[in-house]
């Protein structure tokens, strides 16, 4: 964690280049309600696969003004959304967008409200490290999904062909879990019985780390390899994101091995690098919403306009995947 004096070196910079991006912010403008732009608390809820990229925008957006305080819960897609509905919160960041009975329910209710695309995320395909295959297309996939790939020998000639195929996803009504099934299952079918759900995204790593025979599927965040040892601070990540750095290469984490798929029609198998993710070789992509229903001038409303404005699409493009909002540089690493 930074030194106060750290904080306030850096402060007034930080702060002038998100009054260009936070319109109406009570910091530039002397307001000084308990709950403004910049000060108070705000609860909002998250898709649990999108944890790693919101603490960080989270981190930068306290740091910059510290009389905030964003309470975030991390929760599948259906909570989340039934958050927003219930009333329970009025901004939430999911990776599916509101249906056309949620927007007339909202406006019923009375509530203003705005959706936008904050990110073009994408799910990987993990194994363990002792697993030989390095790559799968999407018909593998519908097969492991429905069963009738129940051994790695069904789907590749691989050292573990007897061995049992075991996947491994991040629990019910996530993102993930429901992206997967709507893409490799028929409405309405369940999932074969080699299906097991872990608590979070973490927990599918410590899974697939430890069983040889497993598969798991998590948020491209979970794989940059710099959250295995991130060294800069908070200070000199700030001043990369101001100074309009180039992102460096991103790579993928040596915890496990993270496969190549091969699209319904394509040729060649790609890994879930940006620029695969960006032009759409990378199969397995999706959207990422912000959906607010706050006032302006209140917090929330102050969270979003940063999620969604200059700095906070930069912090989206350093964490491996696509911001969706604002052009993007993009470094692929070579393998």
């Amino acid at each position: 964690m930074t030194t106060r004096t750290m904080k306030q070196s850096i402060k007034p910079v930080l702060n002038f280049a998100l009054c260009a991006t936070l319109l109406l912010l009570a910091a530039c403008t002397g307001a000084t309600s308990t709950n403004t732009s910049t000060r108070g608390i705000a609860k909002i809820y998250c898709e649990e696969s999108f944890r790693n990229i919101l603490d960080q925008e989270v981190e930068v957006f306290e740091y910059s003004y510290p009389d905030a305080s964003i309470m975030v819960t991390y929760a599948g897609d259906n909570e989340c959304i039934d958050s927003l509905m219930h009333r329970a919160v009025d901004l939430v960041v999911t990776t599916c967008d509101l249906t056309p009975e949620q927007h007339e329910l909202l406006a019923k209710q009375g509530r203003a409200h705005r959706s936008r695309a904050i990110a073009v995320d994408a799910v990987a395909v993990i194994v363990n490290n002792a697993n030989d295959i390095d790559e799968l297309d999407e018909a593998d996939l519908r097969s492991i999904f429905d069963g009738r790939a129940a051994l790695w020998g069904d789907v590749f000639p691989t050292k573990l062909k007897r061995d049992s195929i075991n996947v491994v996803l991040d629990g019910s009504g996530t993102g993930v879990m429901n992206f997967v099934k709507q893409r490799y299952l028929p409405k309405g079918a369940k999932f074969a019985g080699n299906v097991f759900a872990q608590r979070n995204t973490e927990d599918v790593f410590r899974a697939v780390q430890s069983h040889k025979n497993a598969i798991g599927f998590v948020g491209v965040s979970w794989i940059n390899a710099s959250l295995d040892g991130n060294t800069s601070t908070l200070e000199q990540r700030v001043s990369s994101l101001l100074n309009d750095e180039s992102p460096s290469a991103i790579d993928f984490t040596n915890r496990i091995k993270v496969l190549a798929l091969r699209g319904d029609t394509a040729v060649v198998a790609r890994k879930p690098y940006q620029a695969y993710i960006f032009n759409g070789e990378y199969p397995l992509t999706r959207k990422v919403y912000a959906i607010d229903t706050s006032a302006g001038g209140t917090l929330d409303h102050g969270f979003y306009s940063f999620m969604t404005g200059v700095v906070g699409q930069k912090i989206i493009l350093q964490t491996g995947i696509v911001p969706a909002a604002e052009p993007v540089r993009l470094v692929e690493a070579v393998k």
